[in-house]
Formats: C-alpha cells, structure tokens, sequence
C-alpha cells in the first residue's frame, strides 16, 4: 500500500512538473522556470506556480530558453515554424525542432517575434481591453460620454478584431453630438511576412451626416517591418461602400481602391503608438477621394489598468448632403484590458 501511495505522488508531480516545462534563463542567469503564454511585441508572458499573477519580461533580457511543447513561431523574416524549443549551444540562440519533418533550425533570439503555444485555450487566446471618458461642466451643461471596446483572438495562422467606439456629447443651445464606430477585421499570415487582411468597417457620424456608412475591404499585404521593437504592415486591395446620409433616402453605392499602412511601436517602456492611415481613391465615382487616419497613445498602468489619448480624423473631398469634408475626434480614456 505504501508503495502505491508513493507512486501515486510521484506521478502526481511530475504531471505538475510537466505542465511548467518551460525554462527561461535571464542575461543577469536568473532562471525562471513556469508555463510560458506568449511572446508577444518585445514582451514574454509566463505563468509560475509560486507568483499569483504571471510574469511579464521583456524579451530582450531572455538569453536562454527551451519548451518541451510545441509553439508557433514567428521570425521577422516572416518565416513561420511550428514545434518545440530547445537550448542551443551558441549564446542567444536556440533550435526549434519542426513537429512534421523533425528538422532543427537554430535561430537567434532577436529574431523571434512572436511564440504562442499550440495547445491554449479559448480564453489564453482572447485580448480584451475596455476603457471609458467622461467630461461634465456646469458651463452650458455640457455632458460627453466616450467608451472604446476592444476584442482580439489569435490563432495558429490567424487572428481577428472587433473594435466598438462611440462618442456621445449633449449641450444647452446646441444639437446633440453623437459618433459611432465599429470594426470587424479578419488577417490570414502568409509565409514571408506577407498576410490577407479581410474587414467590415461601420460609421454614423452626426457632424458628416453621415447615418451609416458600411465599408466591406478585401486585400493583400505585407509587414515591411517586423521585429521585437515595432511593426511596420502595408496593404492595398478593394473596397465596397455602401452610405446612407441623414435626411436622405437613396443610399450610395461606390466601389473603391484602398491603399492602408499600419505603424506600431512598443519599445517604449509602459508607453505604446499606434497609427493607422488608409486612403480610398473612388472607382465609380469622379475624384472621390477619402481618408481615414488613427493615433492610439497608451501608458500602461499597474493591475492591466491604462491611459489612452486617441486622434481620428475622416475626410471627404465629395461628401453628399452638403456636409462638412472633415471630421475628428480626440480623446483622453482610463481602461482595463484582458490578456
């Protein structure tokens, strides 16, 4: 009896210890030994049995690693490998060992820039973030509302965003001010760092008189810049856009060409920017020219907390209804995410 209890713990364990196989082993040689989450913008995430909340380092201070399970990897020659990892015997580099054709590649560490394991769940693959403005004056009894919510989920050759922001003012003497936007978008990666983007984009926009505008785009891209540091992506394709416009009761109908480029950096410290500039050029209608640009400033705060200050501004060469050619928003937020 004895000896079956003792086996029992044993097996006990080492199942433990099998679940928090992952080493890490720090340029100070500190070593850290625990489940690792993601690999993720210049930041590792890892999950230990002795801390409440899991560990986020900066990738930079990683000398050594190894992972018995299998991960997704990219590097940013936008190559993609998945298998496991493994210490290599040159400093700062590591063999990843292919699950399909057991080959080993030995790469350097700067140029991973992205793992994730293959066996998260549901939620390990999930990004939430939430964050809420509210600005009240006696002075003309002003009230703004401001909310942005944010959802993501990441697969092994994919991942998908939703996005809702809605800004929402109301003042004596003057018309109530309301703007709504949302965004589902779908990226398919490619080998080479080249990636489908696929998205549906809504607006109403009382200041443009806009109702709704629906933008369906389909296109082709790729990252030019890809690294620990920042990422720097270009796409191009076609675009559908369907508006209605206030008081109006035809919609318009217009396809158009979409040229976009997306700019992130994340070496900041708790700092991170990004900005989005994409300008559709008409093809059915003559000269129509719009553009959407994006600034996301956030300062990370203890507890998954954060500052935001945003910047967006449309602009519309032809608008319909007589309304203003432009339009823009800034803003100051307090949020919560989920990662």
């Amino acid at each position: 009896m004895n000896k079956i209890i003792c086996l029992f713990f044993i097996l006990f364990f080492s199942a433990i210890y099998a679940q928090k196989s992952d080493t890490l082993v720090l340029k100070n040689n500190d070593v850290i030994i625990g489940e690792i989450k993601s690999m993720n913008k210049g930041i590792l995430q890892i999950e230990t049995d002795y801390s409440k909340d899991d560990f986020k380092l900066e990738w930079k201070h990683v000398k050594n690693i190894s992972s018995t399970r299998t991960h997704i990897i990219t590097l940013s020659s936008g190559a993609l490998l998945n298998g496991t990892i493994s210490k290599s015997k040159t400093p700062n580099k590591c063999e990843i060992k292919d699950i399909e054709t057991q080959t080993k590649t030995e790469v350097s560490l700067t140029d991973i820039v992205y793992i994730k394991p293959v066996d998260d769940s549901f939620w390990d693959r999930l990004d939430a973030s939430f964050d809420v403005g509210i600005k009240l004056t006696k002075a003309e009894n002003l009230q703004q509302l401001t909310i942005n919510a944010n959802l993501g989920y990441t697969a092994k050759r994919w991942f998908a965003t939703g996005t809702y922001k809605q800004i929402q003012s109301v003042q004596d003497d003057s018309d109530p001010i309301r703007r709504i936007d949302t965004d589902l978008s779908y990226v398919h990666l490619l080998a080479k760092d080249y990636f489908i983007p696929l998205s549906v984009t809504t607006l109403s926009n009382t200041e443009q008189d806009i109702a709704l505008r629906i933008i369906s785009k389909a296109g082709y891209g790729k990252y030019i810049l890809h690294d620990n540091k920042k990422y720097w992506g270009v796409a191009s394709g076609l675009s559908f856009n369907h508006e209605r416009y206030t008081g109006v009761s035809d919609a318009n109908k217009s396809l158009e060409l979409f040229l976009g480029t997306d700019f992130n950096l994340y070496d900041l410290g708790d700092f991170s920017i990004q900005s989005k500039v994409t300008v559709f050029p008409s093809l059915t209608e003559n000269k129509r020219v719009r553009t959407d640009f994006n600034l996301d400033t956030k300062y990370d705060l203890p507890l998954d907390f954060f500052i935001k200050l945003s910047f967006v501004y449309n602009y519309d060469n032809k608008p319909k209804n007589n309304a203003p050619k432009d339009d823009y928003v800034f803003q100051t937020t307090f949020g919560w995410k989920l990662d």
